[in-house]
């Protein structure tokens, strides 16, 4: 689609969000979206987003799709809501899973490298849930069916858990072994 092809050229998000207590800056889905919204010419920019459940985990799959002229593009983004978070009521603890998933899936379509921001300690929230998900299972079967059905929602972090069933694995036969 030669109108995303642009936007993605011409699309300058700074990081305009600062977190005092981390010390670094960062870009919010609303910073995205107000630097994308000049660039659309036209075209049709829609976010929406989908409560998944994985065990007695909630995760949000925010799905971020432009649209012109009968053709569209599409990407995901996956953040899981904390079980509780200090001074949040359950409805800004989905909110915030939201917002990052949203995020996430924006920075897919439009082509947005997040690796280098500090922000990114997300993934290192979505790798203790994904062990600790991964290390109530009990058997090498149940772990094989865990990782088909589950290896589609991980794609943005799928050597993360590429390596933690591969561990669980070699745990699980050196037990019974």
């Amino acid at each position: 689609m030669k109108t995303l092809m642009e936007i993605q050229k011409k699309l300058k998000a700074p990081k305009g969000q600062y977190n005092s207590f981390g010390k670094y800056k960062y870009r919010s889905c609303e910073d995205i979206l107000e630097a994308v919204k000049p660039l659309l010419n036209g075209a049709i920019l829609k976010v929406t987003d989908e409560i998944k459940n994985l065990g007695d985990r909630y995760y949000i799959k925010a799905t971020a799709t432009i649209s012109m002229d009968g053709e569209s593009e599409s990407a995901c983004g996956i953040a899981r809501e904390a079980s509780a978070k200090k001074g949040m009521d359950e409805a800004q603890i989905t909110g915030s899973a939201s917002s990052y998933a949203r995020k996430y899936a924006l920075n897919g379509l439009f082509c947005i490298d997040d690796n280098k921001d500090v922000d990114t300690k997300e993934s290192d929230i979505v790798e203790d849930a994904l062990e600790e998900e991964i290390n109530k299972i009990e058997t090498v079967k149940d772990l094989e069916g865990y990782y088909q059905k589950n290896k589609s929602n991980y794609t943005k972090n799928i050597s993360v858990f590429n390596k933690l069933i591969s561990e669980k694995k070699g745990e699980l036969i050196n037990e019974n072994s």
